[in-house]
């Protein structure tokens, strides 16, 4: 059985990381803060100092962080996974960074005779979880074949988007796209019935069943009305993903008008509260419009 490195243990990577040890894998973890590694720790993980300790542990390396700066640090700092890592051995990039960056880190990995897996995650801090992630895998298919067995560890639908490094993070941007609309239509909807007098509780139960009705929308409104707004799917990743998106739409020349109105909602939110999770906008419009959209019975 391979050894399995991860590094960057946040809301996501923890979860995820944890699946990996229950599945009877070798674990050897790392992240730029210590106290993130105690949960591991205290679970027979190996704790590394350093991504390089990591990549000598390690036969493939899962990498979970905020974005391509620390993607690319971790990959192809002084001590980073090319440092450690021996030919043959395999990357696992499931977070979200421009696609720009990751295809100049994978053309490092690939100058060391390393795979390389381009493959951003949906599912939240409830699919990581459960071990229910999407996963959006782009690289060579005898290389996904090679390590499906880990990535369905931590995921559920697995999806080959293509040959080329890239087009995962690019099926990932036309993802936040819908997602970050969506949720700015959630705002809008919960917002607008419950000034005009509907109970939270009534628009949820029949928007639920609805031809709109989602995972999304239930998960969003069930912690709106418990007024529940941390620990679960942190605003700024929401803002980034966003931001990702507008930025390759720039590139190819495509109008995102309705995702461009999320985004400043998503801004919004994130300035007035940065510290909680996607549905804290709700505070901003209740602010606004002088409700609250909270349970109305116990």
């Amino acid at each position: 059985m391979e050894r399995v490195g991860f590094i960057g243990i946040g809301n996501m990577g923890l979860r995820m990381s944890k699946n990996v040890l229950n599945a009877g894998y070798d674990l050897t973890a790392y992240d730029v803060r210590e106290e993130a590694l105690t949960e591991l720790a205290d679970l027979k993980a190996h704790i590394a100092k350093s991504p390089r300790e990591v990549g000598e542990a390690s036969d493939i390396v899962f990498i979970m962080v905020l974005n391509g700066l620390q993607a690319r640090e971790i990959v192809c700092g002084n001590r980073g996974l090319l440092t450690g890592m021996k030919p043959g051995s395999t990357i696992i990039c499931t977070s979200t960074i421009m696609r720009s960056e990751i295809i100049e880190i994978a053309s490092a990995v690939d100058d060391q005779g390393i795979y390389f897996v381009d493959s951003p995650v949906s599912g939240g801090v409830p699919g990581a979880t459960a071990g229910t992630l999407t996963l959006m895998a782009a690289t060579n298919k005898d290389v996904l074949d090679q390590c499906m067995h880990i990535l369905k560890v931590v995921g559920q639908n697995i999806y080959h988007v293509g040959e080329e490094i890239g087009m995962g993070q690019t099926v990932k941007a036309a993802l936040s796209v819908l997602t970050g609309v969506t949720y700015a239509g959630i705002f809008e909807a919960l917002i607008l019935g419950v000034k005009a007098g509907v109970k939270p509780e009534i628009l949820h139960q029949v928007i639920s069943t609805s031809v709109v009705g989602s995972f999304l929308f239930r998960d969003t409104t069930e912690n709106i009305m418990d007024r529940n707004f941390t620990g679960q799917s942190h605003i700024g990743t929401m803002d980034k993903d966003l931001g990702i998106a507008k930025s390759m739409a720039k590139d190819y020349g495509v109008p995102l008008f309705t995702t461009s109105v999320a985004h400043e909602l998503f801004q919004a939110g994130k300035t007035v509260n940065p510290d909680e999770d996607n549905w804290t906008i709700i505070k901003v419009l209740e602010e606004i419009v002088g409700v609250e959209v909270k349970k109305t019975t116990p």
